[in-house]
C-alpha cells in the first residue's frame, strides 16, 4: 500500500508545544492550534486550605515525583477537556525546545507511554521545525519566550548547537519591570497579579526607538515629551496609572547598556560570530523570530537598528564582516510559529519512521538526544 494510503487511514497526531507559561495543542496538518492554555495545574493542596488561587505553574515542581503527577494531571486536561479524544493508540508530536530539562523529557514520555499508552511519540527541536513553516533551510531563530531567549543558528536544516545563546531576557523579566515601577510610583502591590502586569504589558506597553532609549538612560526623559498616560482599571473601582515612561521603558531590561553586553541584540551577533565565516551572511539574511514576546510593536525595528549600530563598534567591526540584516515573516502569529512547524512535521511520514514506539519505549526507558537520534536508532536496546 502506498505511504500516503497509510497516512489517510491514520488518525491525525495530537501536536503539543507545552511552554513555560502556555501551552498549544491540536492535531498534526491542522494551520493553527486547536487551544492555546496556561501551563497549570490544580494544587489540591492550597484548594483544600480555601485559597483563591489554588493554580501551580506545571515546571515550578519541587521533585521529580511531583512533577510526574503534575505531568499527568495536566494531560488529562489536554485529552479530555480541549482536545477530546482518547490518548490510547495515538501517535504524539513533542515541540520541545533543546534547552529542555532531561528530566522534564523523560517524564514526560513516561507519563505518555505507561499512564496514556499512546502509541508513539516524536520529539522535534523547536528552532528547527521553525523552518518548516518558511520552506528554508537556513536561519538564525530567535525564540524569545516566557523565561528566556534563545538564539540557535540552522544552516541547511542542521542545528549549530555549538552557536546557541540564551539569556534571561524575556516575559518574566518585563513583567518584573512593569511590576517595579509601579510599586515605586505607589501602586498597591496586590493589585498587581500576574494575570494584571501581563494584560498591562500587552495593552499598554512597547518597544520605543533606540534614540529614545538612550536619553532615557542619560536624563531620565527629561528632554523627550512622553506619551500619553493611560488609566488601567483593576478589581472594580481600583485605577492603576500606568505612566507614559513606564509605557516606553518596560522593555529596555532586554537591552541593557552594561560591561557583561549580554543584551539581546549581543546575544544575536554573539551566535552569528561563533559559526564559520561561509555561514554568518547567510544568517544574518534569514533571522526568524518566534516565541510570544516578539509580537510586541516596535520589537523587530529596534532589533534591527541596534544590531546595524552595534556592528560599527570596535567589538564586531573588525571581527564580523555583515553589512544588513532581513527577517522572515511566518506564515503564522510568532506565538505559535514552532506548534505550526510540529503540524507540518506530524503530517509527513517522519512521524512513522522517526517516532520512539511503545515497544522500543518498553525494551528501554532512556530517551534519546535528538543530536544523536539516528545513532541510537540502531544499536541495541540497553537496560
Amino acid at each position: 500500500m502506498p505511504l500516503y494510503e497509510t497516512m489517510l487511514q491514520e488518525k491525525p497526531a495530537i501536536v503539543l508545544e507545552i511552554g513555560t507559561a502556555l501551552t498549544k495543542l491540536g492535531f498534526a496538518g491542522e494551520p493553527y492550534p486547536r487551544s492555546i492554555i496556561p501551563s497549570e495545574v490544580l494544587d489540591h493542596q492550597a484548594k483544600n486550605a480555601g485559597l483563591t488561587a489554588p493554580n501551580r505553574r506545571l515546571f515550578d515542581y519541587t521533585n521529580e515525583v511531583e512533577l510526574y503527577d503534575w505531568l499527568v494531571e495536566f494531560l488529562k486536561t489536554i485529552f479530555f477537556k480541549y482536545v477530546l479524544v482518547s490518548p490510547k493508540d495515538r501517535k504524539v508530536v513533542i515541540v520541545e525546545s533543546v534547552l529542555c530539562p532531561t528530566i522534564i523529557k523523560e517524564k514526560l514520555a513516561r507519563a505518555l507511554f505507561v499512564h496514556f499508552d499512546v502509541s508513539s511519540v516524536f520529539f522535534v527541536p523547536t528552532h528547527l521545525v521553525v523552518l518548516a513553516t518558511l520552506a528554508v533551510e537556513t536561519a538564525l531563530v530567535v525564540d524569545i519566550g516566557y523565561k528566556e531567549a534563545i538564539v540557535v543558528p540552522v544552516f541547511c536544516g542542521v542545528q549549530a548547537l555549538y552557536a546557541w545563546e540564551a539569556q534571561p531576557l524575556a516575559a518574566e523579566s518585563v513583567h518584573n519591570e512593569i511590576r517595579r515601577q509601579l510599586i515605586e510610583s505607589g501602586v498597591d502591590e496586590g493589585l498587581l497579579t500576574e494575570s494584571t502586569v501581563e494584560d498591562i504589558k500587552i495593552r499598554t506597553c512597547f518597544v520605543t526607538t533606540a534614540d529614545r532609549a538612550a536619553k532615557y538612560r542619560a536624563d531620565g526623559g527629561a528632554s523627550l515629551q512622553p506619551c500619553p498616560d493611560v488609566d488601567y482599571p483593576a478589581k472594580g473601582e481600583a485605577i492603576i496609572k500606568v505612566t507614559g515612561r513606564l509605557r516606553e521603558t518596560a522593555y529596555e531590561v532586554m537591552f541593557p547598556e552594561d560591561n557583561d553586553r549580554l543584551g539581546l541584540p549581543y546575544i544575536v551577533l554573539n551566535a552569528i560570530l561563533k559559526c564559520p565565516r561561509d555561514m554568518r551572511v547567510p544568517l544574518a539574511s534569514n533571522l526568524v523570530l518566534i516565541g510570544g514576546s516578539t509580537m510586541v510593536q516596535g520589537l523587530t525595528a529596534r532589533l534591527k537598528s541596534e544590531l546595524l549600530a552595534l556592528l560599527q563598534t570596535d567589538l564586531y567591526k573588525e571581527r564580523l564582516f555583515v553589512q544588513a540584516f532581513k527577517f522572515h515573516k511566518a506564515p503564522a502569529e510568532p506565538n505559535f510559529t514552532a506548534w505550526l512547524g510540529g503540524s507540518i512535521y506530524g503530517a509527513t511520514d517522519l512521524v512513522l519512521t522517526k517516532s520512539i514506539t511503545r515497544e522500543a519505549y518498553s525494551k528501554n526507558q532512556t530517551i534519546p538526544d535528538f543530536t544523536n537520534y539516528e545513532e541510537t536508532r540502531g544499536v541495541p536496546m540497553r537496560g
